[in-house]
């Protein structure tokens, strides 16, 4: 192999992978999964109970698979390369009767050129270095930033102790609002209800005030209010499944147990529902929208001991 051929072939080598091409390729399995993950929910089974079980399990494995190979594929690409001693090719001997300089020239011609060679493979060398380093603390400033999530927590928790509260965690399986509610219930010493109770209580109150309700219901993903057929699945799904519960639901759920609920959240100010109705102290509970990818998620809260 000459000279010029290992200098390729080193290059070659140093250009392979860096932490720029591995951050980059993360990016888009990241986007790659989230595309895949809504895919999933958009299918994923509404009547049976244990196919949707199995569903959130299966994706909450593979986003821990995924960053669990994220975080073991950059550690590797963050070790910095150990230099490479490039070969230098012998200069040949070139033999004649004529005079010195017939044998002296040829090898310091080969020295200067092994040495721009050399001085082409540092600066490269030296400038992918550069590169990675930067990267690398790019990298490090980013995992130092507080996530959404953490952001969100934390000033949910400061609005929660300056009224001497804290933070309640409920299980996040698609009874969220309804564990909370019942939380609260237990908390207040009021009448308990079992979820599926709640659950079908709040679908009777809803059927019940379809013409007050329907002209806020909208269909997910057209935008438009929900026809009759359409009203009562989504009346279906809060009975018999583990169907996400939102504002319908909580108007619903004060209004069938007269009292009224708050709801806390990390910006801007609480939502009351029935306090006029109902007066008296209210359910406080806190809804988060960065505690799971998967989406929103509703805690109840509890005396700051």
């Amino acid at each position: 192999m000459s000279c010029v051929d290992a200098i390729g072939e080193l290059e070659t080598r140093l250009g392979e992978t860096t932490l720029e091409d591995v951050a980059g390729r993360h990016r888009r399995e990241r986007k790659e999964l989230q595309a895949k993950l809504q895919a999933m929910k958009k299918n994923a089974p509404k009547n049976n109970k244990n196919k949707r079980k199995e569903f959130l399990e299966e994706m909450a494995r593979l986003e821990g698979e995924l960053e669990q190979r994220h975080k073991s594929e950059l550690e590797e690409a963050a070790v910095a390369p150990e230099p490479i001693e490039l070969p230098v090719e012998k200069p040949t001997t070139v033999e004649s009767d004529n005079n010195e300089d017939n044998e002296v020239n040829p090898t310091k011609q080969q020295e200067q050129r092994v040495s721009k060679a050399q001085k082409r493979r540092n600066k490269k060398e030296q400038e992918a270095r550069e590169r990675e380093q930067e990267i690398r603390v790019e990298l490090q400033n980013a995992a130092n930033q507080p996530s959404p999530k953490q952001i969100e927590l934390q000033q949910i928790t400061a609005k929660l102790s300056a009224r001497k509260l804290a933070l309640h965690m409920i299980a996040s399986d698609g009874d969220c609002l309804y564990h909370a509610v019942r939380h609260q219930l237990q908390l207040h010493a009021l009448p308990g209800h079992s979820v599926q109770e709640l659950r079908q209580e709040t679908a009777n109150y809803v059927r019940a005030h379809k013409d007050a309700l329907i002209c806020y219901m909208t269909h997910p993903d057209t935008g438009d209010l929900l026809n009759d057929e359409q009203f009562e699945d989504y009346c279906h799904d809060i009975a018999k499944t583990h169907a996400w519960g939102g504002h319908i639901e909580l108007k619903a759920l004060s209004s069938l147990l007269r009292v009224p609920i708050e709801v806390i959240q990390a910006e801007g100010a609480s939502t009351l529902l029935g306090q006029d109705e109902f007066g008296g102290a209210p359910l406080i509970i806190c809804y988060h929208r960065h505690i799971y990818q998967l989406g929103a998620h509703y805690n109840s809260t509890m005396p700051l001991e």
